[in-house]
């Protein structure tokens, strides 16, 4: 049977986000989430990740995004200690040290395990696992704590590694998701899909810290509809899993 695993992005960014994801899974198709270690809300998303098993979690590295867990960075933050922001690396003039985004993004999966959380995968905030030689950490890690990755550069079956990952990393969740005859048309091609979500409610925080925020509402209302959750749950053709079932 065809595999579909539904991941929401940001886990833990703020307790409205983690709200949002949770009601997507409980009475909506999502199967996945990704875990954001260096907020404020992180705390709130490690008890609800504890209360639902079921859902699968992994590791959201963060590199673009509040502060780093060490303190002992000189390329990747900026003078007042924050992550360099993604305008920085968009523009392609970027000299960062690797070994510190190793250091950085080891330390995000072992806090996440230190919960005694088992993550299901890995992937990173605002792609940034795609930006320059950043994959090669990235795949570093994964073969480390043999997890699965996110599929999200077009050139990860060339590269030399041993990280799983879905056939297709799918980022138009509305085009994929529509009813079941638009994911079925993608698996007639594909065994095993991962699709990007981004379910919230709203918060100050969110409200405050990013630019995409209202349409997370509509990513949740979308998620947990009624009609497309039942016939995605009965399906005959796929099943919906996490990345545990690659």
């Amino acid at each position: 049977m065809k595999k579909l695993i539904i991941n929401a992005d940001d886990f833990g960014y703020s307790r409205a986000v983690t709200y949002g994801i949770l009601d997507s899974y409980k009475t909506g198709i999502l199967t996945s989430t990704t875990m954001m270690m260096n907020t404020e809300a992180t705390e709130h998303a490690v008890e609800a990740a504890k209360e639902n098993p079921g859902l699968g979690i992994g590791v959201h590295l963060v590199l673009t995004f509040g502060k780093p867990l060490l303190d002992t960075h000189k390329t990747i933050v900026d003078k007042e200690g924050n992550f360099k922001k993604l305008s920085i690396y968009e523009s392609g003039d970027f000299k960062i040290d690797l070994d510190e985004v190793y250091k950085e993004w080891k330390a995000q999966i072992e806090k996440f395990l230190s919960y005694g959380l088992i993550p299901t995968h890995l992937d990173s905030h605002h792609h940034i696992n795609s930006f320059g030689e950043l994959y090669k950490v990235y795949l570093r890690l994964a073969d480390e704590y043999n997890l699965p990755v996110r599929n999200n550069f077009p050139n990860l079956k060339h590269i030399d590694n041993k990280a799983k990952t879905t056939d297709l990393f799918h980022l138009e969740y509305k085009e994929a998701l529509e009813n079941i005859e638009s994911i079925s048309e993608i698996f007639k091609v594909y065994d095993s899909v991962e699709v990007m979500t981004h379910p919230s409610y709203l918060d100050k925080f969110i409200m405050e810290n990013s630019s995409f925020n209202l349409p997370r509402l509509e990513e949740t209302a979308f998620l947990t509809d009624k009609k497309r959750t039942k016939s995605f749950r009965n399906s005959e053709l796929f099943e919906l899993v996490t990345f545990r079932e690659l």
